[in-house]
Formats: structure tokens, sequence, C-alpha cells
């Protein structure tokens, strides 16, 4: 079985880890702050000084962190991961990042005889502690096969989009999906408050009809309890809405609606609730809060 090296023990990060140790996978982990990866070392998981390091112990090595810069920092700083790795290892990056710079890691990495694959995953906090993440991947087809059983572990969908880039651009088109649903999700529940509707019996009823979606099951039910713990940082989502219109521009796209969202969520931030879920986005309506 292959060594696993993870770098990252977020929210995210520490239910794929935990799923790869539970599966009997080695796991060495590195983070930024290392009481974060506390809860994996108590699991079973190692602990290495740097992303070199990992790199150097493991046969994979799969990143998720926060921000392209985060990711920029891991690769590429004297003790990052493309340092550490050696002919023939195998990169993942599953963070929602840019696909420039996927491209870049893949040429730097192919540059040391290594294989660099960009994956990142959506599901939140409940698809990474149970295992059905959906991951969509950009680079080699020939990976496929050897990164199989560790996506069985770790996800329930898999689809690979292309070369490198691909997978970060299918992760931009669901982040625009997922504004709309939580957009829709807040300013349904405030108009549905703000009419006197029971909150319960209007999640049931939309949630069984045409208006369905994983936002309001997921979130509707924490929103209605007052819960704002992230199954996603809202300022992770802000960053992941900047990099869908930066695209768009690219591609000489206007997206209105996820402007309005970026908007939203940007306001959300300033107003210091950035380490809150991204269902926290009901704290700006006044007819919620007041």
């Amino acid at each position: 079985m292959q060594k696993i090296g993870f770098i990252g023990t977020g929210v995210m990060g520490t239910g794929i880890i935990n799923n790869l140790l539970k599966a009997g996978y080695d796991v060495t982990v590195y983070n930024r702050t290392k009481a974060h990866a506390q809860p994996v070392m108590d699991n079973g998981a190692h602990w290495a000084d740097s992303p070199a390091e990992v790199a150097a112990a493991t046969d994979i090595t799969i990143s998720m962190v926060g921000f392209p810069q985060d990711v920029e920092n891991i690769y590429f700083g004297d003790e990052g991961i493309l340092a550490g790795a050696t002919t023939g290892q195998l990169v993942v990056d599953m963070t929602t990042s840019t696909p420039t710079l996927a491209r870049k890691i893949a040429a730097a990495a192919s540059a040391r005889g290594v294989i660099a694959v960009d994956a990142p995953v959506s599901g939140g906090d409940v698809g990474a502690k149970n295992g059905t993440l959906t991951v969509m991947v950009g680079g080699d087809p020939a990976v496929m096969d050897t990164l199989k059983p560790i996506f069985d572990v770790i996800a329930g969908s898999v689809h690979r989009f292309g070369d490198a880039g691909m997978g970060q651009h299918a992760k931009i088109a669901n982040q625009i999906m997922i504004a709309g649903t939580m957009t829709g999700l807040t300013e349904m529940l405030v108009y549905a408050r703000a009419t006197g509707l029971n909150l319960d019996d209007v999640l049931a009823t939309v949630g069984a009809g045409s208006a369905a979606n994983w936002s309001l099951t997921n979130y509707g039910p924490r929103v209605l309890k007052g819960d704002y713990t992230p199954g996603f940082f809202a300022k992770h989502f802000l960053k992941d809405l900047r990099i869908a219109l930066d695209e768009a521009d690219k591609l000489g796209l206007d997206l209105p609606a996820t402007k309005t969202a970026k908007q939203l969520y940007a306001q959300l931030v300033d107003a210091g609730h950035g380490n809150d879920g991204t269902q926290a986005l009901v704290k700006l309506y006044a007819a919620w809060t007041k």
C-alpha cells in the first residue's frame, strides 16, 4: 500500500486524512500550525516538519490548503513539495486554486520527473467526513489507475476533465453553481420567516420539490439552529468567487449573478465573518438578525 503525504489539516483535510487512516494507509502530514494536525496524529498520522519532508517520505503527496498563495508557497518554497519530491513521484493538489497555477505546478513538476495533478473537490465537511466527495481531475490520464484506490476511499464520484488546470476549471463551474444555491437558500429563508411560515416545514417542502439542492439540505438546518460553524469557510468561498470572475474575464464572459454573490460574500468577510461557514450569509440580512 502506498505511503501518502497530506499537507493541510483543516476541516476538509482532516476528514480526508481520517478516512485514509481508517483504510489502512500510512499517512504523513504537515500543517502550518502543528496543533491543528494533532487530531489526525492522535488517529495515527505521522508528522513531518515541512512539505519537502512530507514529499521525501511518501509515494503520493496530496495538498489541500486555503489560498493560491499558500499553494505557491508549499510547492515552490525552499522547503516545498517539489524540493522534496523524487523522480516518478505523484503530487496532487486538491485546493481550489487557479488553472494557471495548476499548469505552472505541472510544468515545474514535469521538469523534475514528477507528475502533478490538480484534483479539487466538492462536498464540504460532510463529504470529507463520510468519504463521499466529488473529485474533479486535471492531468495525465495515466495516473488515474494509481489514484483510484485513494479516490475510492475519499470520494463518491471522480471525473477527469482534461489536462492540467481543467480540474480547476470544473471546480470553478461548481462554485458558480453553489453561489446561486447559497444566495437562493438565504433569501428564501429570509422571505419565508418574514411571512410567518414554519421554517422546518419550508425546508422539508422545498427540499422535496424542484428547488431541492445540496446547499438547502445541508446548510438550511444549520441556519435554523444558528449553527455557523464552517463546513466551508466563507473567506475561502469568497476566494473561489474571485477566481471564477477573474477566469470569466479572461474568457470575455460577464457573470452578473456571480458578481452579486461575490459582493455579498465580500460584505460578510469584511463584517468579520470570514471564519464562519458559507451559511453565515444570512447574517447580512437585517430581517433575519433583528
